[in-house]
């Protein structure tokens, strides 16, 4: 038996009036998680701890059984694991998103989804003006910056703050300063850069600056192997899931085309997690859009995110003697633009059926698995 998980980022929602009182997940055409609910079981899944922010990072170590209490000790650390950035002792790297900040509120969390090429001259500039602070380039505006003799500060997402003055959400604590400093010269740094003036007249969104957030030492996990007796693979456009991936000894899959935004390659990553399926016990596919979807606020993109991640479920379950589970990490409501911590619905093919008929928050709560705890999923989905 083979074993699948297709993770929809942010997937779960609200009843919104301009869909008739229905979330996007029950507006949207999906036949095949349909399938999934119809034929299978679903239940509802508490993926955020108590104390725990609902960030994309404790969902989805959670989902894969790795406690946060235990294992977590920031999002930097797990994107610099994938980014190749090895932390010495005493060093601490921050998530360093790319940002727009205009008359003191927060425009943009993505500096208008910055290219990959953009934020990479952008952050060359800045390390040569840093000092023993350095800045790494990652995927569009999520970077990554690492302070050596470090020991943490308290910080906001800055997704969490679109449209509110920054000053009540500045870093603060024995960090701040140097956080701050580094702020600031980004701040300098990027005024008049080639990259931005560039933008400016192209109409698009310049980086006004870094933002750095959720920072931590290097954690140890518990190898994925070990953990389950299966090995395991990985598929995501997106740092923190393969940094988590690399950290578990997991194999990080890349996928041409696939980007971490609306415009990636759904149907590349179904077809890449079938293939993996070859040589592998169990594959994690993780897809960002419906995410970015509702931090854009967007109703039609959401449900557009949704539709198309349908029809590359469909390509998988086309292989036979799989079990195969659809869910959310965490709900990312388009009228709020932000992730909460209400438990997320969830739908298994190939561990018995119930009585829902599709898949959705109101149908899965209905299901025949009840109300579970993430860490409990994986152990689940491989009993026999």
């Amino acid at each position: 038996m083979k074993y699948v998980v297709i993770l929809g980022d942010g997937m779960a929602d609200d009843p919104l009036a301009e869909l008739g009182g229905r979330t996007p997940l029950e507006y949207a055409d999906t036949p095949n998680m349909d399938r999934i609910a119809r034929e299978g079981r679903c239940g509802m899944l508490r993926t955020v701890p108590e104390g725990f922010e609902p960030g994309s990072d404790i969902a989805n170590l959670c989902i894969l059984g790795y406690d946060p209490r235990t294992f977590y000790t920031g999002r930097g650390p797990l994107e610099a694991a994938n980014m190749g950035v090895a932390l010495r002792d005493g060093e601490m790297a921050y998530r360093c998103n790319l940002v727009t900040v205009r008359d003191g509120k927060m425009e943009d969390f993505n500096a208008g989804h910055i290219s990959s090429a953009e934020g990479a001259e952008l952050l060359r500039a800045l390390d040569a003006a840093l000092g023993k602070v350095r800045v790494y380039p990652g995927v569009s505006y999520r970077n990554l910056l690492v302070v050596p003799g470090a020991h943490g500060a308290g910080t906001t997402a800055p997704h969490d703050i679109v449209g509110q003055p920054v000053a009540a959400f500045l870093p603060r604590g024995d960090d701040a300063e140097v956080l701050l400093d580094s702020m600031e010269v980004s701040r300098e740094v990027f005024a008049d850069h080639p990259v931005n003036l560039r933008r400016r007249e192209e109409g698009k969104t310049p980086a006004t600056g870094i933002w750095p957030w959720s920072g931590g030492t290097r954690p140890s996990l518990t190898p994925f192997l070990e953990k389950y007796g299966l090995s395991g693979g990985m598929i995501s456009a997106v740092d923190l899931l393969n940094g988590i991936a690399r950290l578990a000894g997991m194999e990080v899959i890349r996928v041409p085309g696939a980007t971490g935004f609306l415009d990636t390659d759904y149907e590349a990553k179904a077809r890449y997690a079938v293939d993996a399926l070859d040589r592998l016990d169990f594959v994690y596919m993780h897809v960002e859009a419906p995410d970015e979807a509702g931090h854009m606020g967007s109703v039609e993109e959401k449900v557009r995110a949704i539709e198309r991640l349908d029809e590359a479920v469909g390509i998988i379950l086309d292989r036979p003697d799989t079990t195969v589970a659809v869910l959310p990490d965490h709900p990312t409501p388009v009228r709020c633009k932000t992730h909460t911590a209400d438990p997320i619905p969830f739908a298994i093919l190939g561990k018995g059926r119930d009585n829902v008929c599709a898949f959705s928050e109101r149908e899965a709560a209905e299901g025949s698995f009840g109300l579970m705890q993430a860490p409990d999923l994986l152990p689940l989905l491989f009993s026999r």
